[in-house]
């Protein structure tokens, strides 16, 4: 909608609605806030182009749905479908994939007399409920963020730099990785007095013992499991195979819980936005890494400070220098380095 049209979408809404229409008002509210965000650029008297045409109209309707449904998540995954971001290609794949997921997910845990198989609970659960968010959780969970995405792209950076140092003799320098990685775990071990594999293997377990009773660590060992655990993790991004998503989230709720005691901000917030930042640093995937939080947690609070985590913290890595190749450049000529 443009900014022009505002006055008649308000009296049509204003005349139909109340009065019994079987319509809901997501669209009159929707063309309301893509309105409002035309009237307030040319308030500001900004550059009027097609692509800040497009990007204000669906920020402005993104604030409209989350105000609907209650819930900002809704907004970001709605509006990827609706504007078709990617174009026809976008369900090409996804249908398939949406298909192929549901039909897996029932073969694998089971429907009618088949049993399935036993899975993993992908939840995290606190000893008290969410708080409601104040202030000071908003404030610093964006500030949270700025940090943890710095931190979190360094490691990426380092699992780089290690890939490039295997790339020279994989056998020996991927052994010589991994022993260092275990060798992380164990002064981890002697340093706290904790098992180590609070360091080793991806941190779901860890996970939810962390978020089950964030007291029980103290702030040598929160410091120490970061301090290690990035060192393990830089390691093994670069010499053996495993995924991104779970040492990043363990990493970013530790820190959360590191900087709890914060003024202003509480244990879940710190590790709502830590998880959060986190897996958008790593992944550079800022939806994706909200829809795993917020399945992570369980609870509608927190998806303010995390969505506004996931958000920092992608900007945050994606302005930062993207480090070195992944492999190491050739001289000129063609010849192999020796």
């Amino acid at each position: 909608a443009s900014a022009a049209a505002l006055p008649g979408v308000i009296v049509a809404a204003v005349a139909s609605l109340p009065l019994g229409a079987a319509l809901g008002p997501e669209a009159p509210l929707i063309a309301l806030g893509g309105g409002l965000a035309l009237l307030f650029r040319h308030l500001v008297r900004a550059p009027a182009t097609p692509q800040s045409t497009a990007l204000l109209g669906a920020a402005g309707a993104a604030a409209a749905i989350a105000a609907i449904f209650g819930n900002p998540l809704i907004a970001a995954v709605l509006l990827i479908e609706v504007a078709g971001v990617g174009g026809p290609q976008l369900f090409v794949v996804m249908l398939p994939a949406l298909l192929s997921s549901g039909v897996g997910a029932v073969v694998f845990t089971g429907f009618g007399r088949w049993t399935g198989l036993e899975t993993g609970s992908l939840s995290i659960r606190f000893p008290t409920a969410p708080p409601r968010l104040d202030t000071g959780d908003v404030v610093w969970s964006v500030l949270l963020a700025v940090g943890i995405g710095a931190l979190v792209h360094l490691l990426i950076i380092g699992g780089r730099l290690t890939a490039v140092f295997v790339a020279a003799s994989p056998f020996v320098r991927t052994v010589v990785c991994a022993v260092a990685a275990g060798g992380c775990a164990a002064l981890y071990a002697v340093a706290t007095g904790r098992t180590p594999a609070d360091v080793a293997s991806s941190g779901q377990a860890t996970l939810a013992g962390l978020a089950a009773d964030p007291h029980a660590w103290g702030v040598g060992a929160l410091v120490a499991v970061l301090l290690f655990k990035g060192a393990a993790y830089a390691l093994c991004l670069g010499s053996l195979r495993g995924g991104l998503v779970f040492p990043a989230l363990f990493l970013g709720a530790a820190t959360g819980v590191l900087l709890a005691p914060l003024p202003g901000l509480g244990v879940i917030p710190g590790v709502a936005a830590g998880m959060a930042a986190a897996s958008a640093a790593a992944l550079r995937l800022p939806v994706s890494s909200v829809a795993l939080v917020v399945l992570l947690l369980g609870n509608s609070e927190t998806i303010p400070v995390v969505i506004l985590a996931a958000v920092t913290a992608f900007a945050t890595a994606e302005l930062l220098p993207p480090g070195p190749p992944l492999t190491p450049r050739r001289p000129r000529g063609g010849a192999r380095a020796a």
